[in-house]
């Protein structure tokens, strides 16, 4: 006996809920609406945890959740009933009975995605980094809200003799699909591409080969691959456009508008990634004049030019003008005030030289003119002959009389 064989014989057919509702003691919930409440938890929770690892506040994602979530959820319905009005034609009134069914997820992604973003700009967040937290978060919620449809018994393929084949309640069969008892589960087919595609999203974002941004076309284009898929299989009925379901053509839309996203998202080694999860553009000139200031402290004094002023001075307020009717303490205050320092930084601090001693230079010699050189010269000729003595009176003393 095969191994199919023995699955067959242990799995003959998946049954369906008796009831679409679950009690919760005195309490009974419509099963739809509680699996889409706790995908909603489940996809807040993750998100939450993805933006904290982004450096994000997690609360953050909770706020834009209170608006993007029930503007999702407007807008699936919308889509639903565009999409398949004819059947809501004389019971306009069941278009506000979504625990009945009902929610085109086109329709949520497109109208959440743009109120989130709204909401996630108002707040200051950086758009290309809250995408990526929450990308994984939306194919999780999906995953698990796919089981309401499991508890209405709707969304379902064609007949199937499969040991997984969907069991379905004779009154729920469409019409020409009376006789069979199985059907494919679409509904579980899609829950687990979805799980699928969450745990692809987080692999691929921890390797970082896709620019900020780009893993939300990613999930796009996953989900809707997908669904392409399921909506063939589907044999419920549906609103045609040219012969083909309508979720097709979207399905196709979903591709294009994806894959361009994803293929224009590879990241170079150039590229310069912005991974801040805010933007604060208001401390960009703070961040240039502390640019400047590092790149300065590294260059060659010859090199630098003028010593640029550093921050302080940059955005220190302006000394008050000294004019006529200044304050003469004020002008005094100014005048004692040292120098700033003109130390750039980075170079070695300045040490104290010691005083040079004073060198005394010599009085200038005043140069002889030709009457002071004339005037001597006349004065040496006029002057008396100095009297020569004998030679045997040289050295002896007039006064006095020989010793001999």
């Amino acid at each position: 006996m095969s191994a199919a064989s023995s699955l067959a014989l242990v799995v003959a057919s998946i049954p369906s809920p008796s009831s679409g509702s679950v009690s919760v003691g005195p309490l009974e919930l419509r099963a739809y609406g509680l699996m889409i409440a706790i995908g909603v938890i489940a996809a807040v929770w993750l998100a939450q945890r993805r933006w904290a690892e982004a450096g994000g506040d997690p609360e953050d994602v909770a706020s834009i959740a209170m608006w993007a979530v029930p503007a999702g959820l407007v807008g699936a319905r919308l889509y639903h009933v565009i999409t398949d009005w004819k059947a809501y034609q004389g019971r306009w009134f069941e278009v506000v009975e979504i625990w009945e069914g009902g929610l085109g997820i086109p329709g949520g992604i497109a109208v959440g995605t743009l109120v989130g973003l709204y909401v996630a700009h108002r707040r200051g967040i950086r758009l290309p980094v809250i995408l990526d937290a929450a990308a994984p978060a939306l194919p999780l919620a999906q995953a698990i809200g796919r089981w309401g449809n499991w508890f209405n018994q709707e969304l379902f393929g064609g007949p199937t003799d499969l040991p997984w084949g969907l069991e379905i309640d004779p009154g729920r069969r469409p019409g020409s699909f009376v006789d069979y008892e199985t059907f494919h589960p679409t509904f579980l087919y899609e829950s687990l591409w979805n799980l699928a595609l969450c745990g692809a999203l987080i692999w691929v974002g921890r390797t970082g080969r896709l620019r900020p941004g780009r893993l939300f076309p990613l999930y796009v284009l996953g989900y809707f691959v997908a669904r392409l898929g399921i909506e063939l299989m589907r044999s419920d009925p549906a609103s045609l456009i040219g012969g083909v379901r309508v979720n097709v053509w979207t399905s196709l839309v979903g591709i294009v508008v994806g894959g361009w996203f994803v293929a224009r998202g590879g990241r170079r080694p150039t590229d310069l990634v912005d991974l801040r999860p805010y933007d604060d553009s208001a401390d960009d000139d703070g961040a240039l004049v502390a640019a400047a200031e590092r790149v300065a402290s590294v260059m060659p004094a010859s090199l630098a030019g003028p010593i640029a002023p550093s921050s302080d001075e940059l955005f220190a307020p302006a000394p008050p003008e000294i004019g006529a009717g200044s304050d003469l303490s004020t002008a005094k205050a100014l005048a004692s005030e040292p120098e700033p320092d003109r130390h750039v930084a980075g170079d070695a601090e300045p040490e104290d030289e010691p005083e040079p001693e004073p060198v005394i230079e010599p009085e200038p010699v005043a140069d002889e003119g030709p009457d002071l050189a004339a005037a001597k010269k006349t004065a040496a000729k006029e002057a008396p002959p100095v009297p020569r003595l004998p030679l045997d009176e040289v050295g002896s003393d007039p006064a006095e009389p020989s010793t001999d």
